[in-house]
Parts: C-alpha cells; structure tokens; sequence
C-alpha cells in the first residue's frame, strides 16, 4: 500500500544537511592529506602541523555525523566552538614568522565566514526545536490505509483507539459529553485536557479542539478520502497545538520538541498496521531493550 508523510516544514533542513556534509567532506580531506591542508593555509609542513591536522579533522568528522544523525544544534554549536579554536592556532601560527601571510589571511577569513554561518544557523535550528513554546505549531501527514473509509472512521471515532497508535498520548477517556486527554511530556510531567468534536461527518471528516484553559491547547483534523484506483481510503491528518506561556510552556515545548511531521506519520503507519492486521508490528530491539539474543515478543502488541 502506499503510504507518505509531509516534506517537513521550513528552510533549515537542506542547509543543515549540507553543513554536516561539508564537515565530514572536510574532516576526511584533513585526515587523509594532513600535509596538503597544511600547505594550503600558507603554514610550514612538518609532523606536529599534521598531527594537529589530524585531530582537526576527526573533530569535523564527530560533528559532520553527530549533525547528520541526530540534526540538534548542540552539533552546530561545537562546530562554532571549533571554528574559534582554529582561528587561535591561525593566529599563533602567523605569529611564529613560519608561514605565508597572504594564505593565512584567507584562510582565516574563510574561517570567519563560516564560522559565522555556523551560529546563525545553530541559532535558526534552536528557534525551530525549541520555540515552539512562542509561536503556534502545524503538524500534518498522509497514509493510505487499504479498507473503506466507514472502516477507517468507525475506528478513528472512538478516540479511545487514538492512544493505541499516537506516540505521545497515554489514555483518551470520554466524560460528560467531551474527551479527556492524557498526555506524557519528558522528565515524567503529565499533561490533561478536555476536547469536543466540532465537526464529525461519518465516513468523511472528524475534527475537535481542546476547551478553553486547556494544559496544552490544540485541534485536529482528519479527512478520510477514497484512494485512487480503489486501494482503500486516503487518511490525512492535521495537527495544531499552540503552546501555553509560563512554567508550563516550558513543559509542553519539551514535549512538542519530540513531535514531528516525521513521528505523525509514523503514528499512522500504527494506524494503518492497527486496521489492517490488528496489530502492531514491532522490531524485536523495540521490544527487549538493550543488548539481547534476537526473539519474538511474549504476547500481541495492539495495546500499548
């Protein structure tokens, strides 16, 4: 069945992507050719310059990967702080008389600039991750689920399912006349609030939204839609949380910092396993933590 997620939101991706590349392209060429770097940058060739060229480049290499795997601008903040410990030893290289000016001079304006890209960057990335305790938050994914759209409804309609696949809730409970919604943020906060459904057409759309002096307000949108060529219905879901001031914004940022477009369409790949097979297929290092001889989990995972 096909399945896809939304291309994630914002400018920072493709750019942070080349930084981590640039820095391990670097890293290598440092490692590999100690020698030639150095006699690029207009400094004396010799085995203590190549040895620190070396060390240089192993850096890059930790902060190229760590970036690339992990995208947290604690990566770019190292590479700043990298980018100011070269431009000292610069420095104290052009002092000792043993090199060429001229080159230096660019090298270390070269260092500068990228230096500077580097913390506007960093800074970019921190405001994306962690500001979202100042701003509103719009989430949003797509998954094609091979039953019928009352299927897919029926099931969706009863927010009770809804914890069974969505990563960060822990229970939905209905309660005089509205939902109850438990959410878990890091550091083991728990957040609650009460919703009501604002438009429910079976089989085509749900959405609701969060009562007023909601811990974390938000609303949410879901249309079902028959998918081309009659592979089963098309689920798109809409997420909006506008994150609340005060001590307890800090807490709803930390757990929103963990939500993705990403993570959203992983929750509907759940739903999709959910509805199509009753269960939810898991890896077996999702299951055992830690190391562990390879086997099978001891029972069904359609609970979490």
């Amino acid at each position: 069945m096909q399945s896809q997620a939304l291309a994630p939101r914002g400018g920072s991706g493709r750019t942070g992507g080349l930084i981590g590349w640039l820095s391990l392209g670097l890293g290598l060429t440092q490692v590999v050719a100690p020698g030639a770097v150095t006699r690029l940058i207009g400094a004396r060739d010799n085995e203590r310059r190549r040895t620190i060229v070396r060390a240089i480049g192993l850096r890059e290499i930790v902060v190229g990967l760590g970036f690339l795997t992990q995208g947290h601008a604690r990566w770019l903040w190292a590479r700043v702080l990298g980018d100011a410990l070269d431009l000292a030893l610069l420095s104290r290289t052009a002092v000792s008389g043993n090199a060429k000016a001229g080159r230096l001079a660019l090298a270390s304006a070269a260092l500068v600039g990228v230096g500077w890209l580097d913390a506007q960057h960093a800074r970019e990335l921190g405001r994306e991750r962690h500001g979202v305790s100042q701003g509103r938050l719009d989430l949003g994914a797509v998954v094609t689920i091979s039953c019928s759209c009352d299927e897919v409804y029926s099931f969706w309609r009863d927010f009770q399912n809804l914890p069974r696949f969505i990563s960060y809730l822990e229970a939905v409970r209905a309660q005089n006349g509205h939902s109850r919604w438990w959410a878990r943020a890091p550091a083991g906060i728990e957040l609650k609030w009460d919703a009501e459904i604002t438009v429910d057409r079976p089989g085509e759309v749900i959405a609701w939204q969060s009562l007023h002096g909601s811990e974390l307000p938000n609303r949410g949108l879901v249309r079902f839609k028959p998918a081309p060529g009659g592979r089963g219905t098309e689920v798109h879901l809409a997420l909006t949380f506008e994150p609340p001031g005060g001590r307890l914004g800090v807490a709803v940022a930390r757990l929103l910092a963990k939500i993705s477009e990403q993570k959203l369409y992983n929750d509907l790949r759940r739903l999709k396993q959910l509805i199509e097979t009753g269960d939810v297929v898991r890896s077996d290092a999702s299951i055992h933590r830690g190391p562990h001889p390879a086997r099978p989990s001891r029972g069904p995972l359609a609970q979490r």
